[in-house]
């Protein structure tokens, strides 16, 4: 499992990368050659990103699906571990290529897709073997999630103001500290911050706080990916929007995994 520690960072990497700013910069650099020819087949649309947030998910399962059989027709995690590891630090190239260079998004943004579900695929065997039907629990509850988080966005219910940005996102830099702070105590032999991992109380009301806290980096999502269609953001950030929504799923998705191997484990 201190592979999946380990590389838990790389689902995280693409909400940084979502400054207040993102949306209008990309905007302001298309500005002089949109003029007569700014439609909508040349700007950021929702039904656009949303399309293309379906193609990463589908993505993702194609190349999960390959290292989840390889898995389960070897029934042994070395067969697959060098897969999970390389896909997982291809996958966190192409988020960082994303992020720096959004034009390039319509071709990292896929490539960042396939490389994590090399990793997803592995990982989600092994739990699977471990805990039989944690897999689709998970999936179903991060799935949820989202619709959830959706429905109370949209109704206006949950709404991304200042305070509410800055609490989730300071929240999302303090567990990525911990888990690296954690990563480095585990690479010299010190076990890492016990709590992380534990089965205990302590460690599931941790977990549950990190999976609150992953799902409200949906809202924010959301907003940024509303803001950018509003703000006539060029098309290629359609992309973007849909790299952005999959890393937080991808987040998601692994602690809720980690969050019921804990139940499941008491």
């Amino acid at each position: 499992m201190s592979n999946h520690r380990a590389l838990q960072m790389f689902g995280r990497s693409g909400n940084p990368a979502l400054k207040a700013d993102t949306f209008s910069k990309s905007a302001q650099s298309s500005s002089p050659t949109r003029g007569i020819q700014s439609t909508s087949s040349q700007t950021m649309t929702l039904q656009g990103t949303v399309n293309k947030t379906g193609i990463l998910l589908a993505l993702v399962v194609l190349s999960a699906s390959w290292t989840w059989n390889l898995f389960f027709e070897s029934g042994n995690s070395a067969a697959v571990m060098p897969l999970a590891i390389g896909g997982a630090i291809l996958g966190f190239v192409f988020a960082l290529v994303t992020i720096f260079k959004k034009q390039w998004s319509g071709i990292t943004a896929p490539l960042y897709a396939l490389s994590q579900g090399l990793f997803l695929g592995a990982i989600s065997g092994i739990f699977e073997m471990q805990y039989p039907g944690i897999v689709i629990q998970a999936v179903g509850l991060t799935l949820g999630t989202l619709a959830s988080l959706l429905f109370l966005y949209k109704t206006g219910i949950v709404k991304p103001t200042e305070n509410f940005r800055l609490m989730v996102t300071s929240a999302t830099m303090g567990i990525g500290v911990l888990y690296l702070v954690s990563m480095v105590m585990n690479m010299f032999g010190s076990g890492g911050i016990g709590f992380i991992h534990s089965n205990g109380l302590f460690g599931i009301g941790f977990s549950l706080f990190v999976v609150a806290i992953a799902a409200l980096n949906l809202v924010l999502d959301f907003d940024f990916i509303e803001q950018g269609s509003e703000m006539g953001a060029p098309k290629y950030m359609e992309w973007f929007g849909a790299f952005s929504l999959m890393v937080t799923l991808i987040w998601l998705y692994l602690e809720m995994l980690r969050l019921l191997a804990k139940l499941r484990s008491r």
